[in-house]
């Protein structure tokens, strides 16, 4: 196995890992803002609850 194809192979490998943490981060992030928007949606209901 020459040295591009290895230096190749590193480099594929660590855009992957890349690339799958970048997924994570905006899944967490999706999350997040999911779970505020439900509260924000949810608010005027407590609001009202507590007249």
């Amino acid at each position: 196995m020459n040295f591009a194809r290895l230096a190749e192979q590193l480099v594929l490998r660590a855009a992957r890992r890349a690339q799958a943490a970048a997924e994570m981060r905006l899944r967490r992030r999706n999350a997040d803002m999911q779970r505020w928007h439900r509260a924000a949606l949810l608010w005027p209901h407590f609001a009202r609850e507590d007249l």
